[in-house]
């Protein structure tokens, strides 16, 4: 498992974080959600050695990481870190290589995974010269070449077309159901609800809420939504909610009350199409956590 303890870094008068903590499980995969400056970066590059913490700590099996453990990880950074001039074949082996393979597997790594992140007919291409989407697979080939036993990526599916989305997740889908816990950051909170396990959310360097997402949707008011048709005018008088009409369909809103007397004036009053509890989106929850 992968912990992250009470971490705190301050930068000459700001303070970028004030106690972030986390798990995330053999398995799993954690979003880690916040504002621009809200501490993702941070964490991550505190995680991976690249900036050290004024206190707290990160553990990876109970065990404080240090540069071996680091070795086995695989990282993206934000700003991506690939050579411009360096061929795409050339650039994953090298890195292999300064992760320990021989040069022998890190040539069959890279193979695999210019097939698997369909890049063979890009192998020989400068990195330069590729697009936006196809520098993200070359970063993320790079960051897997190794066989990490953790993967921390940082805005992996920024700037990427749905195709490359779909791409990119499935084969983090791949690594996580071999047992690797996965952690990326993303400002794309739909995308975050599709595809993780478990979600943080950091603002102002404070961790505000952490969870699976339905522990995050439990945490958080659901509402009723009933859908009539055909419904008689002030069919939902005294009922708790706001009712809205749009042609001939009444649609009530409602938190709290009785759910069976309102379904009973629902069907009462005219033809009921939907009768459901609404759960809040991340979205949602997001906006409610940071406000």
């Amino acid at each position: 498992m992968l912990e992250i303890r009470d971490l705190r870094k301050r930068f000459a008068e700001k303070v970028a974080l004030d106690g972030v903590g986390f798990a995330v499980r053999p398995g799993e995969m954690f979003g880690f959600v916040g504002a621009n400056g809200a501490g993702k970066t941070t964490t991550m590059r505190i995680a991976m050695g690249v900036l050290r913490a004024d206190s707290g700590e990160t553990a990876w099996q109970g065990r404080p990481i240090g540069a071996a453990e680091r070795r086995r990880f695989g990282y993206m950074p934000e700003e991506r870190g690939l050579y411009q001039k360096m061929r795409v074949a050339e650039q994953i082996e090298y890195f292999g290589q300064l992760h320990g393979l021989t040069p022998a597997k890190a040539r069959t790594a890279t193979e695999a995974l210019l097939e698997r992140l369909t890049l063979t007919e890009r192998r020989s291409d400068t990195v330069e010269s590729l697009s936006l989407g196809n520098q993200q697979r070359v970063q993320l080939a790079v960051a897997l070449v190794h066989d990490p036993e953790v993967l921390i990526l940082d805005e992996p599916f920024s700037g990427l077309d749905p195709l490359a989305v779909d791409a990119l997740a499935g084969v983090l889908q791949e690594r996580c159901r071999g047992g690797v816990p996965v952690i990326f950051s993303s400002h794309q909170l739909e995308l975050v609800e599709r595809l993780c396990d478990a979600v943080g959310i950091v603002s102002a360097g404070r961790m505000v809420a952490s969870g699976t997402v339905e522990e995050l949707r439990a945490a958080e008011s659901s509402t009723l939504k009933v859908v009539v048709r055909d419904a008689q005018p002030g069919w939902a008088d005294g009922l708790p909610g706001r009712v809205t009409v749009s042609g001939d369909r009444h649609v009530l809103i409602a938190q709290g009350g009785d759910d069976q007397e309102i379904l009973h004036r629902a069907v009462k009053a005219g033809h009921v199409e939907h009768f459901g509890v609404e759960h809040p989106s991340l979205t949602e929850i997001f906006k409610e956590a940071v406000a």
